[in-house]
């Protein structure tokens, strides 16, 4: 028997908590930045609406309708032959997308360590790239910091969903809005910090002839959304029929999306505050923003506030992330749940360690000019996400036979009818447009 939610509140918050993350605040922002702000915004919030949300209902859909993890939810729905493929390649991305995600989280919480200790800025002579480089290049370092953000993971989700997940959540979201809120307010009464608003609200429409900017832009639904992981199917299975899913569809989805985007202003508040590129691209969070925190007023406390918010943010997308192959195994195995939890994550660890050492001693090792933590995020962000979004997007809008979906939707004829047909029509066709990109790129 799976475990539930305490309540409808607790699984709405799972929910946003899986989805915040690293992708909501330092991805949206370098993307955004890259992408002339205010016409990537719309792009973004258009993709979120019309097609990330669709596919979050009937991932959820799916798991309270199989009742289990990925792998066996599809089979307990269909007999068709091949179904537990779907969940198979969501369990695989989530394996390889924490153990690089890992990585980058271990960085944010060694760059908040530093903030607490009053030691962001660099040494004499150095600059804030020199010290970003000394860090992720040391043979030792990032490794450590990632095998602390893994045994936090692995200890929340062996604690179980209500003692563990649910109670991180219920802790975390509501300081985080405060912290986002907080942070954004400061940021906005910094003197020249309002041509932020104008970059992401007032669009550049010339912008909108790049087609680099659409394909950014959905991506980045997905990924922020969180669909295609199976995290949501997984969470969904944990919800009582008491628990509306169109509604906590919808209200994840805006609060997923308002987050980013008043992180948005929290960051490019700074940034054009005080002068500095906003199109800095990944190095943003670790390379310009530590700049901007070492010359504004209250900085530290700016820095300290923001690498928290930036490290709460990843760990309960981190869980989510684990839970999934942790669900899995428990399923299929029948392993217990602690045991499990720590297997995977010592597993993931080991798979993310050449990430980890990708900016260091093997930097030398590239595929096709990609470093490996680069590979390891185009293979997560350009094949497997994609292709999972895809599965599930066809299994609902056509396998699940006689119009199932629709009835267990639990919406009038009329809105169920629309969400089929964005499920079976729209979602495939844009992940084919975005496989076409992506081997164009090849």
């Amino acid at each position: 028997m799976n475990p539930s939610w305490t309540s409808g509140f607790g699984f709405f918050l799972a929910t946003v908590g899986s989805a915040i993350g690293l992708g909501n605040i330092w991805r949206f922002a370098y993307l955004a930045g890259e992408n002339g702000g205010g016409a990537f915004i719309v792009v973004y919030v258009v993709a979120v609406a019309f097609i990330a949300l669709p596919v979050l209902f009937a991932e959820f859909l799916v798991g309270r309708s199989g009742g289990a993890d990925p792998t066996s939810a599809y089979p307990n729905l269909s007999k068709r032959s091949g179904v537990a493929v779907i969940g198979w390649i969501a369990v695989i991305g989530c394996f390889v997308t924490l153990a690089y995600y890992a990585v980058i989280a271990g960085w944010v919480a060694r760059y908040l360590s530093v903030a607490l200790m009053g030691r962001l800025a660099p040494g004499s002579g150095e600059s804030y790239t020199d010290a970003f480089n000394a860090f992720t290049g040391h043979a030792v370092a990032p490794v450590l910091w990632q095998a602390g953000v893994m045994a936090a993971t692995a200890a929340i989700v062996a604690a179980g969903v209500t003692a563990g997940i649910e109670r991180l959540c219920r802790l975390l979201m509501p300081a985080l809005a405060v912290m986002v809120v907080g942070l954004a307010a400061y940021s906005l009464s910094l003197p020249g910090s309002s041509r932020a608003l104008s970059f992401m609200f007032i669009p550049d429409w010339s912008a909108l002839s790049r087609p680099q900017l659409y394909l950014a832009a959905i991506g980045q639904a997905f990924f922020s959304v969180g669909v295609g992981y199976g995290a949501m199917l997984t969470y969904g299975a944990y919800a009582g029929r008491r628990q509306s899913l169109p509604r906590t569809a919808v209200l994840a989805a805006i609060a997923d999306t308002a987050f980013a985007l008043v992180t948005g202003i929290a960051v490019f508040g700074a940034v054009f505050a005080f002068g500095l590129n906003p199109a800095s691209g990944p190095p943003l969070a670790f390379i310009t923003l530590p700049e901007v925190f070492g010359r504004m007023p209250g900085g530290t406390l700016f820095a300290v506030a923001f690498f928290a918010l930036l490290l709460a943010a990843a760990l309960t997308s981190a869980v989510a992330l684990l839970e999934v192959p942790v669900a899995a195994l428990m399923q299929r195995r029948g392993i217990a749940r602690a045991r499990a939890a720590w297997l995977l994550a010592g597993l993931i660890f080991l798979a993310g360690v050449p990430t980890a050492l990708g900016h260091g001693p093997w930097k030398a090792f590239t595929v096709r000019g990609m470093g490996l933590l680069e590979l390891y995020d185009t293979v997560v962000g350009e094949i497997l996400l994609p292709l999972s979004v895809l599965l599930v997007s066809v299994f609902v809008g056509w396998l699940w036979a006689g119009g199932q979906a629709a009835r267990e939707s639990g919406l009038a004829d009329g809105p169920a009818q629309w969400w089929v047909r964005l499920v079976r029509f729209v979602v495939p066709l844009v992940i084919v447009v975005l496989f076409a990109a992506a081997l164009l790129k090849l």
